[in-house]
């Protein structure tokens, strides 16, 4: 089949931050040959967010992608290692649990692991899930190291993901970009041309009078969606029914004590207190429900309970849970807080800048940009962001308490009938539903759902084919053997001092 040459040969990015400039280094990446011009707008009177400095494993792809070297990223960004998430008075006041990256055990006999687990625990064993991974196991010990890719190895189940300050990240990658020829423009969009026989961007105005024409889009602007709202008019499905906090706080505040390798969840009255350890600080910050608290007491509530002395002012971000109902719309794709706002709960947020970008390197249009294309890109998108969707709203409504509005309103809430099919599905059998390409995973939905004490009838029958003194002695073997390998671990601290610590 022949067909002319229609390849896209210019991208605008506007805005920069996390999102547009991790938009430019991976599409200067996949599109190396240099006949496609990138060119980035980003204004230097406003800001970014700059909260999502905390991440899950995928973001390790994009290192690869960009064939980045870790240790080099790390000192640059002043990164830490993170295994997982605890979570503090999220089912009941003084409740902790753990939700860590990577595998519990192996399945045994074909049959998944967690129903071996279940089945000791009806018969009376205390044993913690967490006490069969690696990841929740060096976390709480302060412990990390680089997992080998033996799988026969008890430390390849190891997962992890990095702690970073976002306002770094984005310098690194502007850097980056430009090293491989992407054009930074310093300046303001103050009006955007739509062609008037189809509605596609045409071209951006600048502030200084200077006229951007691109085949290409990309709206990494931030809440107001400047491209894909206020100029495409795409429309926005609110979600503050299931994710009811509309409001975070955030500052920064001295290190204080161990720098522990595990982003921290602490729910409060009106919402919850994200703590992320850096080499230099912790960020900090109160997402919340303005119709429990109001702005001032959530700052002093934040400032309250920090490690160390405040660094900055506390700053105040307005959000609406939800996204957009296209992500690519016409010749636009929105990516970032642009593309809709999900809340930094399970760390989500730079993960969905990177499966926007990867998606659009998988659908990348030519200049006749198809509708099936676009059809499939958002399909895909929604899914994606349904799902997580999903998983977040787990964690407020598998609570026990009703101690506060919020919770209680939460407790009580109806929630989506995909949420609702996993829960059920989970508590009549113990069986986990998920597919093959979505983000969270069996290992993943297990740590809520028996962390937040959500408990199944029964486990799969086949689990009690093993007799039961051989189960107990294969899961205690396992047990030994991980607290022995993280045992010999170094610590978090010692790690990075003698790899990756800022400054040398």
């Amino acid at each position: 089949m022949s067909s002319p040459d229609n390849r896209i040969r210019s991208v605008a990015i506007v805005g920069g931050g996390t999102a547009g400039w991790m938009a430019a280094a991976m599409l200067a990446r996949v599109l190396k040959d240099g006949q496609c011009r990138i060119t980035t707008i980003e204004s230097p009177e406003i800001g970014t967010i700059g909260v999502g400095e905390a991440t899950i494993p995928t973001i390790r792809m994009v290192n690869l992608l960009l064939g980045i070297d870790e240790n080099d990223f790390i000192r640059h960004t002043q990164a830490t290692f993170k295994l997982g998430i605890e979570f503090r008075n999220w089912s009941r006041a003084g409740h902790v649990y753990i939700h860590p990256f990577g595998r519990y055990g192996t399945s045994i006999e074909r049959v998944a692991f967690h129903h071996h687990w279940l089945r000791l625990r009806a018969l009376g064993d205390p044993t913690p899930l967490r006490d069969y991974s690696v990841s929740a196991t060096a976390a709480y010990l302060g412990k990390f190291i680089r997992p080998p890719e033996d799988p026969r190895l008890v430390l390849s189940s190891l997962s992890y993901a990095f702690h970073f300050d976002a306002g770094l990240y984005a310098q690194y990658l502007r850097k980056y970009s430009e090293a491989r020829g992407v054009v930074r423009l310093e300046r303001k969009v103050v009006d955007v041309e739509l062609r008037g026989e189809d509605g596609f961007i045409q071209a951006l105005k600048l502030d200084d009078g200077t006229r951007v024409e691109a085949d290409l889009f990309i709206d990494c602007s931030g809440f107001r969606g400047l491209l894909i709202e206020q100029a495409l008019k795409t429309g926005y499905e609110d979600w503050t029914q299931w994710l009811p906090c509309d409001r975070a706080v955030a500052v920064p505040c001295e290190s204080a004590g161990e720098l522990t390798p595990f982003t921290r969840s602490t729910a409060h009255a009106a919402g919850w207190q994200w703590r992320i350890p850096l080499q230099h600080r912790i960020g900090n910050g109160y997402v919340f429900c303005s119709r429990f608290i109001s702005d001032d007491e959530a700052a002093a509530t934040l400032l309250a309970n920090l490690d160390g002395k405040a660094l900055a002012e506390p700053r105040v971000l307005k959000f609406t849970t939800g996204r957009r109902r296209k992500f690519w719309n016409r010749n636009c794709i929105a990516l970032g807080l642009a593309s809709g706002f999900m809340e930094p709960l399970e760390s989500t947020s730079i993960h969905l800048i990177q499966s926007g970008v990867t998606q659009l390197a998988a659908i990348f249009p030519d200049r006749s940009f198809d509708p099936m294309d676009e059809a499939e890109y958002n399909r895909l998108q929604i899914l994606e962001y349904e799902r997580i969707r999903d998983f977040i709203t787990l964690h407020y409504f598998a609570t026990e308490r009703e101690d506060q509005p919020l919770w209680k309103y939460c407790k009580h809430m109806s929630i989506p009938e995909s949420l609702a099919y996993r829960m059920r599905l989970f508590q009549s059998s113990g069986r986990v539903a998920f597919h093959d390409s979505e983000l969270f995973v069996e290992s993943n939905w297990l740590s809520v759902l028996t962390g937040q004490n959500i408990w199944p009838k029964r486990y799969d029958p086949l689990a009690n084919v093993m007799p039961e003194e051989e189960t107990r002695r294969r899961l205690l073997h396992l047990k030994t053997v991980i607290r022995q390998t993280v045992d010999a671990m170094p610590t978090h601290a010692e790690f990075i001092a003698r790899n990756c610590r800022a400054g040398r």
